[in-house]
């Protein structure tokens, strides 16, 4: 692991290609468990499943993910429910995959 979770995301517009297939393994080994989804419509994403013992436990987790993509104003799809929670990360922007994506999940992988 790096220090990537100490970066902050910084907002993408559209001006900025997304991150090739070598951009993307070069970051993906910077981070953990989370696997690379190839969307034809939206590009690539980032996608990672958790598992609680139970309902409050994956609230709780998804309340947390909130709270650091509200600081760092990059917003993932979340999925939760009884012992579960699934987080998709890609920049719509761009439709893939960017340093900022890799951050939060970095960020998110830092949730005790």
């Amino acid at each position: 692991m790096t220090d990537l979770f100490k970066k902050k995301c910084v907002p993408c517009e559209g001006n900025i290609p997304p991150f090739n297939i070598d951009e993307i393994h070069k970051y993906l080994k910077q981070i953990d468990g989370w696997e690379v989804i190839d969307d034809k419509i939206d590009g690539f994403h980032l996608v990672k499943n958790f598992k609680f013992d139970d309902f409050l436990q994956s609230q709780e987790f998804v309340n947390k993910v909130g709270e650091i993509a509200e600081t760092e104003g990059h917003h993932p799809d979340l999925w939760f429910g009884w012992g579960y929670a699934r987080i998709k990360i890609f920049t719509h922007a761009i439709k893939g995959l960017a340093e900022s994506d890799f951050i939060l999940a970095a960020k998110i992988d830092k949730i005790n």
